[in-house]
């Protein structure tokens, strides 16, 4: 059984006790982590969500924060003296995939606005 979840703005296709590195999340290691966005589940029969399935989550344990290979930004523009060498580390999550299941079926609460005021209306009514 596989599932597509959709983790930290990127899909992954993912399995039970599976190790990948995703973007930095928030949590150190040993917490547990919860991601509701499955967007397609293969157990047998393909069942895809629009744009996502209620009822599924992956629930996936943090194993280290870790930095990812070191990239080499080199610029230059020829025959002026111009050069610029900067690095940079992507900063990423190994996380354990535990289980695929049943999750939270509720739907996430909506904020209800309330109505502005401005200065004018508030003067006058006192």
């Amino acid at each position: 059984m596989y599932v597509i979840v959709e983790i930290a703005g990127l899909q992954y296709k993912v399995e039970q006790n599976q190790q990948l590195y995703v973007n930095k999340l928030k949590g150190e290691a040993g917490e547990k982590v919860s991601f509701d966005r499955v967007l397609l589940s293969d157990n047998g029969s393909i069942q895809v969500g629009a744009p996502v399935i209620n009822g599924l989550a992956v629930s996936a344990t943090i194993i280290n924060q870790v930095k990812g290979d070191k990239v080499i930004v080199f610029k230059k523009k020829r025959r002026k003296g111009y050069k610029v060498k900067n690095g940079h580390r992507q900063q990423m999550t190994l996380i354990e995939i535990n289980s695929i299941g049943a999750g939270d079926s509720k739907p996430k609460a909506i904020k209800e606005e309330k109505p502005k005021t401005t200065k004018k209306e508030e003067t006058s009514e006192e």
